[in-house]
């Protein structure tokens, strides 16, 4: 009997990983199989292999909130052996086992056909983190971005950040502000799109004020917490703000006023949930307009490479992408 591997977050006396072995699995109405050829390492990932972060309840668990590979069986008439598909979102990775996985099955209607453009890897290169910077730059754009638009993007260095820069970018977004404390990574962001780079310590003052000199008409925050707080004050009469992430803590203390004095909106963005029309969208968008850049870091790994990924990626020290190559 042929044997599989996966990662698996386990909970006996302490949290940690391991990787093991396992046979083909069966699978239900309305379900495929699926053989993976590529995951990626998010920050929910990195989050679900370490105790007391919430993302994961019950053990043992296999991470990986996205996946794409070729479907193997199917019970679904609409997928079909071979179909190269694609899974980010809904449990997977969190209450369902997920992409850190030679073998995945998931219900059928998760699945995202890949678009003709696209492969396994380019796709998993995007990954959650790309769906996410395209679900806040179409949220922007239906409120008012355009290629005349002022943006700023928190978090810049980071997947999502990344994205979202280069999206603006391809959109012709006039300036694009880079929000980033890597100094070492200018060069970086500047191949991105960023027309300029700014640290928190020189954009933000000793003390927070309900209102600052209105600097960006719309925002991409990857960050939130206190870094969403103080980036709010500077958004121009109207504007917008993109919030999809959490990293700079869940609590958001501020003011009522740049909603009430500046029509300042607050979108929240949730890929997990989002519907099948917003992803085949999107996803269509980015094989045909929304490209991958040619810029973006992106690094290749293993299964056994993933926890010091994951611990990387806490610690702050993480760029780009990094994919998690299944057949290795």
């Amino acid at each position: 009997m042929a044997e599989y591997r996966r990662l698996r977050v386990l909970n006996d006396e302490t949290v940690h990983t391991e990787i093991e072995t396992f046979a083909k699995p069966e699978i239900d109405e309305g379900e495929v199989l699926i053989a993976v050829r590529y995951s990626g390492i998010n920050y929910k990932d990195a989050l679900a292999t370490k105790a007391n972060t919430g993302v994961l309840r019950d053990y043992p668990m296999t991470p990986g909130i996205d996946l794409a590979g070729k479907i193997l069986t199917s019970n679904d008439p609409n997928l079909q052996p071979g179909d190269s598909v694609l899974v980010t979102g809904y449990g997977l990775g969190a209450k369902q086992d997920g992409g850190l996985s030679q073998l995945q099955v998931v219900p059928a209607a998760w699945c995202v056909k890949i678009p003709a453009g696209l492969d396994e890897k380019q796709v998993m290169t995007f990954g959650t983190a790309g769906f996410t910077a395209a679900l806040a730059v179409d949220a922007l754009q239906k409120h008012g971005l355009t290629a005349d638009s002022r943006v700023l993007v928190t978090g810049a260095t980071g997947g999502v950040g990344s994205f979202a820069i280069h999206f603006l970018k391809q959109i012709g977004c006039k300036e694009i502000i880079a929000l980033s404390r890597k100094e070492d990574q200018k060069d970086y962001l500047t191949k991105l799109g960023a027309t300029s780079i700014v640290s928190p310590a020189e954009l933000f003052p000793e003390k927070n004020r309900p209102l600052n000199k209105q600097l960006t008409d719309f925002v991409v925050d990857t960050v939130g917490g206190d870094t969403l707080a103080k980036v709010l004050p500077f958004v121009n009469y109207g504007g917008s703000l993109a919030l999809c992430g959490n990293a700079g803590g869940i609590k958001l203390t501020t003011t009522v006023l740049p909603f009430i004095l500046r029509g300042v909106n607050l979108l929240g963005i949730d890929s997990v949930e989002a519907s099948m029309s917003q992803r085949q969208k999107l996803w269509q968008k980015m094989a045909d307009e929304w490209t991958l850049p040619a810029g973006i870091a992106v690094q290749e790994i293993t299964l056994e490479q993933v926890p010091a990924i994951a611990d990387a990626l806490l610690a702050g020290k993480h760029v780009g992408r990094t994919i998690v190559d299944l057949e290795v």
